[in-house]
């Protein structure tokens, strides 16, 4: 029982056998997930999946239609205001007051939360999100990638412990994208994150886990680097040799399960998993007195896994 309730403490984040139902339609399908402190988890799923019912629930923005869900073990139902003020929340469609200037919504979002140093405080969000340059003009008049940083910078006025983004690069040039990516990770090690994107490369940037989420029920969860383990039963080896193989031939290798054509001398690999099929090949080539002039594993891509899950 004691180790059960310690268990519970290092949670950030739990849902419980949540679902939620639209009319006859059910967005989440009892979902459930726990995450720790100082995860950064990515969550994806197609559109319509369920994500961000999922984070207004978390955020206590609509109540789910049965389960639970607990913010540092306060229920989100029974403990709504309490949660909202540990809670930092970046909405997809970024909801700002366009006619105020960036210091004077900053100073609104502080004034909201009761912070001491206000004036201390926004300096230091529009330092750590970017916004110096932009920061006398109204809202209304900043780019989309500087309206997603003022976002950021409000999610983040009243250091909360956990923070929630729904596509939290979304509008950014590549090099916005990298600094905010940069300063996500570095929140990571203090915060729990939870963040939705449909940017694949980004769950392997800054994620250490993954959650994916298909007609309201989660089909993977796992930590990034084990990704490559969620694909059904094969992977890809790329072999050039020095002269022509035939089709017949290299399919006839222990393990290669097919061959497709990848230039004259080289093939693509669908090899089993429950064995090194490299070294058959080489067998192979020594057999019938070929060279192996590279061979590679082909590293699976997230983008992969999300259509081999969701579709």
């Amino acid at each position: 029982m004691n180790y059960f309730c310690k268990k519970v403490i290092l949670m950030s984040i739990q849902v419980d056998q949540i679902t939620k139902v639209y009319g006859t339609q059910k967005a989440l399908d009892n979902v459930s997930f726990s995450i720790g402190k100082g995860q950064i988890v990515g969550l994806l799923g197609p559109n319509g999946a369920g994500k961000s019912t999922l984070m207004k629930i978390l955020t206590c923005y609509i109540p789910p239609t049965s389960g639970n869900a607990f913010v540092n073990e306060m229920n989100v139902l029974d403990k709504s205001l309490a949660v909202r003020k540990i809670i930092g929340y970046l909405p997809e469609n970024n909801p700002l007051y366009f006619d105020m200037y960036v210091k004077e919504f900053l100073n609104f979002v502080a004034g909201l939360h009761h912070i001491k140093n206000k004036k201390e405080r926004i300096d230091e969000m529009i330092e750590m999100t970017g916004l110096t340059p932009e920061m006398h003009k109204r809202i209304g008049a900043l780019s989309k990638g500087y309206k997603q940083r003022v976002g950021l910078a409000q999610a983040l006025i009243h250091n909360p412990e956990v923070l929630i983004m729904d596509e939290p690069t979304s509008g950014l040039d590549p090099n916005q994208i990298i600094e905010i990516r940069e300063m996500i990770k570095k929140l990571g090690s203090e915060k729990t994150i939870l963040l939705s994107t449909h940017i694949m490369q980004e769950v392997e940037a800054i994620c250490n886990r993954v959650i994916i989420i298909d007609k309201g029920k989660i089909v993977a969860d796992d930590k990034t680097s084990n990704l490559g383990k969620m694909f059904s039963g094969a992977e890809m080896l790329l072999v050039e040799f020095d002269r022509k193989v035939s089709r017949d031939a290299v399919e006839s290798i222990k393990g290669v399960r097919k061959a497709t054509s990848a230039g004259v001398n080289s093939w693509t690999l669908e090899v089993a998993t429950d064995m090194d099929v490299r070294k058959e090949v080489f067998d192979f080539a020594v057999r019938n007195q070929y060279k192996v002039l590279s061979l590679t594993k082909e590293k699976h891509s997230i983008e992969e896994l999300f259509q081999q899950l969701t579709k």
